[in-house]
């Protein structure tokens, strides 16, 4: 008989300990701080597909780099690609995070694509969703 074992990380159960950087950024400060293990993930989620490669300094293989997209036709076999670049991107930069549901949606007439992400994290019981717009 097996066990699915729920961990929680320690750090949530420390509500006034800010865990990580919220994004994006839009405080009247200079940061809005995020204080649960769930918050922080999409934060990092959102920052490494806003990235392109090579922007980062000191890590240049960071970055999904999916800006690009905008400057494709987008064929079903592009949505397929970037699907593609998407799942690489979370197994390789995110192994703890597991895409259940991924949607590339491209709005012509507005020069847009619109990435839907639903995803849950090993071994705990947060799960998430996220849109992330890209506009030409």
């Amino acid at each position: 008989m097996a066990f699915n074992v729920q961990q929680i990380n320690p750090l949530d159960l420390q509500p006034r300990k800010a865990i990580g950087v919220s994004l994006p950024f839009s405080s009247t400060s200079v940061f809005n701080s995020t204080y649960t293990t769930k918050d922080a993930l999409k934060s990092n989620i959102i920052n490494y597909f806003l990235t392109e490669k090579g922007e980062r300094f000191l890590n240049p293989n960071f970055g999904a780099g999916l800006r690009a997209i905008l400057f494709e036709q987008m064929t079903q076999d592009m949505q397929e690609e970037t699907r593609f670049a998407i799942s690489q991107g979370l197994a390789d930069w995110f192994p703890n995070v597991i895409a259940n549901s991924i949607q590339v949606v491209n709005t012509p007439n507005t020069n847009t694509t619109t990435v839907y992400l639903k995803y849950s994290v090993l071994q705990t019981n947060i799960q998430d969703e996220l849109t992330i717009n890209f506009e030409q």
